[in-house]
């Protein structure tokens, strides 16, 4: 079930600064896409430019959107049941929390260019500020904090981690 942005409640904001915006969804078991994670992000983030907050750079955006990937799709493959999300746009940060119902806690695998699949959860680590993993009544919950770009850096900000790898050539070839 989600919660349309426009019944969504703005926490107390100082003057000169912009609200807090919340979106939030739980998905019933099998329901749950990685896509779906990432139009809501997309949705909060247009929402966030019509109440006066300056667009993110497109690589801030590839990070938040790998990160929210990741997170969903490790809690479709690793845990039974509903699933939900969390966005909280605030300040110079983008907190996305997903919970699912599995009480174990996930660990980030080594960088190894020979496994196919398992490096998730390392790639949320390096594009966040911060990953935090707390449990919940029935099962956990993962929050990966992004740090903002200051508004006022003139040009491209940030480094993609997905643009990156995209642009480092595979080991062997030309």
């Amino acid at each position: 079930m989600a919660i349309p942005l426009r019944n969504q409640a703005a926490d107390e904001q100082d003057p000169g600064t912009h609200a807090t915006l919340h979106y939030g969804v739980a998905w019933s078991e099998g329901t749950a896409r990685s896509v779906d994670a990432r139009r809501a992000l997309h949705a909060v983030l247009a929402h966030a430019a019509r109440t006066g907050r300056a667009p993110l750079p497109a690589p801030t955006i590839q990070d938040a959107e790998l990160a929210i990937s990741e997170l969903v799709t490790n809690a479709l493959q690793h845990a039974p049941g509903p699933c939900g999300m969390a966005l909280r746009l605030a300040g110079d940060h983008l907190a996305i929390t997903v919970w699912d119902t599995s009480p174990g806690r996930p660990v980030a695998q080594e960088h190894d260019p020979r496994r196919f699949g398992g490096h998730g959860l390392r790639l949320v680590h390096e594009v966040s500020h911060r990953v935090v993993v707390a449990p919940r009544a029935a099962g956990k919950q993962i929050t990966a904090c992004l740090r903002l770009p200051p508004r006022d850096l003139p040009g491209p900000l940030g480094r993609s981690v997905l643009s990156t790898a995209l642009a480092d050539p595979v080991p062997g070839t030309p």
